[in-house]
């Protein structure tokens, strides 16, 4: 009986079949693969956003207090300049004017449900508030401006914040526009400027506006 030739038994047609089928299954894996990456593919950016932020009006330096709504003097309450400011803040969102800041749709303060800090922040905002017929936002304590972020970027544009000093970098950086050019690393000792965040398809744009509210306003 004739032996088969060296390499062509059993053992080696099954070699050949397991490659030839190879192929095949990679091209299976492909198609498998396929429509997942597609359907995980780039996500659209971000909503647009427009965040308009200001400190809080002036509130009692070192040796000076503040005054209540009855003129008695109080801690916890603004500066007389700062109720000033704070009765004249409405003007700079006055209504169709081009070229103005926009009316803010939504107001967050500094507050927190301890309210241990003083009230300046909200009292900066109250009479805009009412001016514009929008509540005032202040479940957000100093210190959690990473939640106040999230909500910020959630609700309807424009949003105007109102806070301390010392959180605003935070909250900017919070907002991931920390790295925009032009943004100061702090706060300058200041209470009449507006900084304006503007994302639009997921970048965002920064400026520094004067409010040139009062008298001695750079």
């Amino acid at each position: 009986m004739p032996h088969a030739p060296a390499g062509t038994g059993p053992r080696r047609r099954t070699l050949l079949a397991a490659a030839a089928l190879a192929p095949l299954a990679a091209a299976g894996c492909s198609e498998q693969d396929g429509p997942r990456t597609r359907a995980n593919g780039p996500q659209a950016p971000p909503k647009d956003a427009l965040i308009m932020v200001i400190r809080h009006a002036e509130h009692p330096y070192a040796g000076a207090t503040g005054e209540d709504a009855e003129g008695n003097e109080d801690p916890g309450f603004l500066a007389g300049r700062g109720w000033r400011r704070a009765a004249e803040l409405p003007r700079l969102f006055p209504p169709g004017r081009r070229g103005s800041l926009p009316r803010p749709a939504a107001i967050f303060a500094a507050g927190g449900k301890a309210h241990a800090a003083p009230a300046h922040s909200r009292q900066t905002v109250e009479a805009l508030a009412k001016a514009l017929g929008t509540p005032v936002r202040s479940e957000f304590a100093i210190g959690a401006e990473t939640a106040l972020a999230h909500s910020v970027l959630a609700a309807p544009a424009p949003v105007l914040v109102c806070w301390e000093r010392a959180g605003i970098p935070r909250l900017v950086r919070a907002l991931g526009a920390h790295q925009v050019r032009g943004v100061p690393a702090a706060w300058p000792d200041r209470h009449d400027l507006v900084w304006t965040f503007t994302r639009t398809r997921g970048v965002w744009s920064f400026r520094e506006l004067p409010q040139h509210l009062l008298p001695g306003d750079a």
